[in-house]
């Protein structure tokens, strides 16, 4: 299985699914504010990253709005969040086989690049 998690306003995500070529490489895009993240799907994810920690932003702006850069947050917190607001998944995610992709860092999108066969 090759499937994205994305945010089609956010033009991060855009330009990493333009670099991957999501569209012409056979990958099953989901735009998570129009299609929500079900238990099922970040429980998977979950499986693959180890923890919901590693799944969440920080970035998120409603992250200082509601307090919680102030609280201890622990992993039922990321897990409950998540599904609870969009904005708090870590974009993009991408599971490509038994693999998972998360976020937007250089190295991420690199591996990402490289596990779907696409040269630089």
């Amino acid at each position: 299985m090759k499937k994205i998690y994305h945010l089609s306003t956010c033009s991060t995500c855009k330009r990493i699914l333009e670099e991957v070529n999501a569209k012409d490489n056979g990958v099953v895009l989901q735009d998570i504010k129009t299609e929500k993240i079900t238990p099922a799907q970040l429980a998977e994810m979950h499986a693959l990253a180890g923890t919901y920690e590693s799944l969440f932003s920080r970035r998120s702006m409603k992250y200082r709005p509601m307090g919680l850069h102030e609280k201890e947050l622990t992993e039922k917190d990321y897990h409950d969040l998540i599904l609870e607001e969009y904005s708090f998944l870590k974009r993009p995610v991408a599971i490509v086989g038994k693999e998972i992709f998360v976020g937007s860092e250089k190295k991420t999108v690199e591996r990402l690049k490289e596990k779907l066969g696409i040269k630089n």
